[in-house]
């Protein structure tokens, strides 16, 4: 079965955040960091560690 990672994503955030109940700022650092992280020059470096 083929899932979007969107989609994966939402859902696995979703369940985070309800049920450990990280504060927002935590999200919202987190996700902004992996979208500055996803257009800079280590995308290749974090690419291949999560591809292996």
């Amino acid at each position: 079965m083929d899932v979007p990672l969107w989609l994966a994503l939402i859902v696995v955030g979703g369940l985070g955040i309800k049920l450990i109940r990280p504060p927002w700022w935590l999200v919202a650092v987190l996700l902004l960091g992996g979208f500055l992280l996803a257009d800079s020059l280590l995308a290749p470096v974090i690419d291949t560690a999560i591809s292996k």
